[in-house]
């Protein structure tokens, strides 16, 4: 049985819970960018990295980035991962305060629930009626909330109201790489880390810029001025690129690669930079055939639009809002060969 207030019903009933405003009605079976029709859960339970929590993956997604690393949740409904489908939210909530009350929850020291994907803003109201009955039931429930930062400016509104942290991903600073690489526009999401930065800087756990060789590398230089103009204590963490999903050939990137970014970040004034994950995995580039038209001017954004037409991606530059076949997207349905 699904249980949402009809407050609930009603966002979903008209979508309009990301930048791409879609304004489909999910309950009916009408589907936007992200292909989802009522909230589900791909995975729940104790994570120990931190924020130490218990983590849970909304399935779906409002981005197709290239190189994700849970495509199997993200592009659902059309990936073939299992997940665990819906989950009534005070039952949810329920699991989440045993398991964070537990004895393996205590040691690994747990404390907040932590929404992340996929995107869960594109579940913005399921999400908080788990913060709501699990609040009702411990009313000091931490929350993270792990975003890519496309969510309107009424959604960051109220997602700051109730939320302990952030962790907030970044891409790209120019529009074309950042459309290159998940087929979405740059300009909500830098305008959502301008208006974090200044209004709720305590609450940013950290911006994570993933470092993705050959293609947004010259990005590094961009972003890191663009965060230290806003806040040179703002934290940053350059995450290593795991090849995965449509870049699942690709090199990722080298732990020297990564110490450059740092170097860079330093020289724009970021007091507060460091770099994680797995460095130097092998890969190799393809024979990449460009999209027709030289629809793209930088090397980079060039690189990963190539990757895209060759998983199929029909829309260059890449803009699923505007696709023409959104509801048959041959990305959203690319199966990698590999996965770190």
């Amino acid at each position: 049985m699904i249980s949402l207030s009809d407050d609930s019903l009603e966002q979903l009933a008209c979508c309009e819970l990301c930048e791409h405003r879609c304004r489909v009605n999910r309950l009916l079976g009408e589907r936007g960018v992200c292909r989802m029709g009522l909230p589900e859960v791909a995975s729940a339970g104790l994570h120990s990295a931190p924020p130490q929590s218990f983590t849970i993956f909304t399935a779906g997604c409002n981005f197709k980035c290239l190189y994700c690393q849970n495509w199997t949740i993200s592009q659902h409904p059309d990936s073939t991962g299992p997940i665990i489908g819906w989950w009534d939210p005070a039952s949810l909530a329920r699991e989440a305060l045993r398991q964070l009350n537990s004895d393996v929850g205590r040691a690994i020291g747990a404390d907040r629930l932590f929404f992340s994907g996929g995107e869960p803003t594109i579940h913005l109201p399921y999400v908080e009626e788990v913060i709501a009955a699990a609040r009702q039931l411990a009313p000091d429930t931490k929350v993270n909330f792990d975003t890519n930062g496309f969510m309107t400016p009424e959604g960051l509104e109220r997602i700051l109201r109730w939320t302990t942290s952030i962790t907030y991903d970044l891409r790209a600073f120019s529009d074309e790489t950042h459309r290159a690489l998940t087929g979405a526009g740059v300009e909500p999401v830098l305008r959502n880390a301008r208006i974090l930065a200044r209004e709720a800087p305590g609450k940013l756990w950290e911006f994570r810029i993933i470092v993705i060789p050959g293609i947004n590398e010259d990005e590094v230089e961009p972003l890191s001025n663009f965060l230290a103009e806003l806040d040179p204590d703002l934290p940053t963490c350059f995450l290593a690129f795991r090849p995965n999903f449509v870049l699942a050939d690709h090199p990722g990137a080298s732990s020297g690669l990564l110490e450059t970014c740092l170097e860079r970040a330093r020289a724009a004034g970021l007091r507060r930079a460091s770099w994680a994950g797995r460095p130097d995995l092998p890969g190799k580039e393809g024979l990449l055939r460009p999209p027709p038209g030289d629809p793209y001017s930088s090397g980079g954004a060039l690189m990963a639009g190539a990757y895209a037409f060759r998983a199929g991606c029909v829309t260059h530059p890449r803009n699923c809002g505007g696709c023409r076949q959104a509801q048959t997207c041959s990305v959203k349905r690319h199966v990698a060969r590999r996965q770190t």
